[in-house]
């Protein structure tokens, strides 16, 4: 049987009782982080909030499926998760499967409350999508890691299979249309990493386009739309154009037993996952030692390739080339002592002396270093000052990975500050609620009713 066709059998044949209670415990923590990414976007990205808004009202529905925070809007499902795709990445503060390097959550949480909302399905029903898309997603990722992050942004092209098993789920599609929707989401899966440096906005439209490429292509499926049955495996098939040293066993090891999800991590600083261990090696040496920033002559981050080749920019110009640059996250940690949403205002980004650390601090690729990733996300801090000491601490796993996850206390907490500015305390606890309880709930018009006010 071809990978493939088994990842189709898997996500057709998937039932709600087939979930561990973690999986399903860690299905309702995803919903709650992605849901609230996607409000603090309101507060926190402007320009990213309205074009959300404005794409929903450029293919407006009634009945339509909701966008979040914009009271009134309604689309076509598949615009609707593009939306919820760019709010949920907006602020960079979204989950990450670390060996997949994805943005899971941005997709197929998207995908599954556009498609729950239109077709009231019950909260089991919107679970049992998200888990299969979160398998499927990572599993692709994994196949096709490291080589593909050369070019091509994970979220936006393995997301896309994510989306595709997530809407077929949510469609309850058999086994040969899930296996279409996957083969004419292969055809379509896009997004290059130019971003990196410019910080435009195609780093979060990639993930609601992902999503809306998945609904698509289950819809396609559903109406009998034909595709490459062998997309991911096939010669000329995805694996192999997307990746110089594709792995297919990766396609389908422990499927159905090994579930990807439990290796969600969720993010503790609002930027770039790689910055996160040189953030929290920066804090460790500034709230240990006392540090004059004026004084600091230089700081290094030794750390694994992929951070110096995609993630060293230091000539930021506007808040989302500060997240995805490890040396502004670090300057600007070692100024502030903390990495909070303030540090990325445009006044902190254009401060001078955040200008002058930041031309001070340099990404250094280590060897030995590069050899542990991704098990591990080393980096290895050396803050020099101008009196000729050094101070230096190394992360292995920065907090939020799954060897050092956010407790539940911890969640709530990250999605009470995200959700903040935008409703009152007593409001985020019902929101929250009605994530958490959805396991019982009938269909998910309360959640729905929840986010579009």
């Amino acid at each position: 049987m071809s990978q493939t066709r088994s990842l189709a059998e898997f996500v057709a044949r998937l039932r709600y009782e087939d979930l561990p209670q973690v999986v399903v415990e860690q299905a309702c923590r995803i919903v709650a982080d992605t849901v609230g990414c996607a409000i603090s976007a309101w507060a926190e990205d402007h320009e990213k909030s309205r074009v959300a808004r404005e794409i929903g009202k450029l293919y407006g529905a009634d009945p339509g499926a909701s966008i979040i925070g914009a009271a009134g809007v309604r689309s076509q499902p598949a615009f609707a998760a593009l939306a919820n795709g760019i709010l949920s990445n907006a602020a960079d503060n979204d989950d990450t499967h670390k060996r997949a390097l994805l943005h899971t959550g941005s997709v197929v949480v998207p995908t599954v409350l556009a498609l729950a909302e239109m077709r009231r399905l019950s909260g089991r029903d919107l679970i049992v999508s998200l888990v299969a898309g979160y398998e499927v997603a990572v599993r692709v990722g994994m196949a096709v890691m490291p080589t593909h992050y050369r070019f091509w942004h994970s979220t936006a092209t393995n997301g896309t299979f994510g989306a595709a098993a997530s809407a077929a789920k949510a469609l309850k599609l058999d086994a040969d249309g899930v296996q279409r929707a996957l083969g004419l989401a292969g055809t379509q899966a896009a997004g290059l990493n130019t971003f990196f440096e410019s910080g435009d906005m195609t780093k979060s439209i990639h993930p609601g386009k992902a999503a809306f490429n998945g609904i698509l292509s289950a819809q396609l499926a559903q109406i009998g739309a034909t595709s490459p049955p062998a997309i991911l495996e096939h010669p000329k098939g995805y694996l192999n154009a997307y990746s110089s040293d594709p792995k297919p066993e990766a396609l389908v090891n422990g499927l159905g037993s090994t579930w990807e999800i439990l290796h969600n991590g969720f993010k503790f600083y609002p930027s770039i996952l790689a910055s996160h261990s040189p953030i929290q090696a920066t804090l460790a040496i500034v709230r240990k030692h006392t540090i004059d920033p004026r004084q600091i002559a230089r700081i290094t981050n030794e750390t694994y390739n992929t951070v110096k080749t995609h993630f060293s920019n230091r000539d930021v110009t506007g808040v989302m080339s500060a997240r995805v640059s490890v040396p502004y996250c670090i300057a600007v940690s070692a100024i502030d002592r903390e990495l909070t949403q303030a540090q990325f205002s445009i006044a902190r980004i254009n401060d001078p002396l955040v200008r002058e650390v930041l031309a001070r601090t340099e990404v250094i690729a280590d060897a030995e270093l590069n050899k542990v990733y991704p098990d591990k996300f080393p980096a290895r801090v050396t803050i020099h000052v101008k009196n000729g000491a050094s101070f230096q601490e190394t992360v292995l796993f920065p907090k939020g990975d799954p060897q050092d996850p956010l407790s539940a206390e911890e969640l709530e907490a990250k999605f009470r500050g995200n959700v903040a500015t935008m409703l009152i305390p007593s409001r985020a606890g019902e929101l929250l609620d009605a994530i958490y309880t959805l396991p019982g709930a009938r269909n998910t018009d309360r959640l729905v009713s929840l986010l579009h006010a």
